[in-house]
């Protein structure tokens, strides 16, 4: 009859202590998605107050006339559109890099003769 109590015992407190350990790791996980989330809504919060900042600037008239010209290709009355083509910009990005590379001495060089 004591062996039986025994081997209960050991079996009930076998099945506590593994309930005991996974919740503690279930606890643990949990910790980490809590700090993870309190994370991204630091960041969300700084992004947001970003935002709110841009809203004056993004409701002005200079604003809109900025993107009507960029991304509309609208001119004002009285002025006339230029279109450079994009094989242009890309040489003269091209000729800046090779610039950027040569010393003082060859652009010196170059400039006067």
């Amino acid at each position: 009859m004591k062996r039986i109590v025994f081997i209960v015992t050991i079996l009930v407190s076998t099945v506590i202590i593994n309930n005991l350990i996974r919740s503690i790791y279930d606890l643990w996980h949990k910790k980490d998605l809590i700090v993870k989330t309190q994370q991204e809504l630091i960041r969300q919060k700084q992004e947001n107050n970003r935002l709110k900042s841009e809203l004056p600037y993004v409701g002005s008239q200079e604003f809109i006339e900025k993107e009507a010209r960029n991304k509309l290709l609208l001119v004002k009355q009285g002025e006339q559109q230029v279109l450079i083509p994009q094989n242009l910009i890309q040489e003269s990005k091209l000729s800046e890099k090779e610039n950027k590379d040569k010393p003082n001495w060859r652009k010196w060089l170059k400039l006067f003769f």
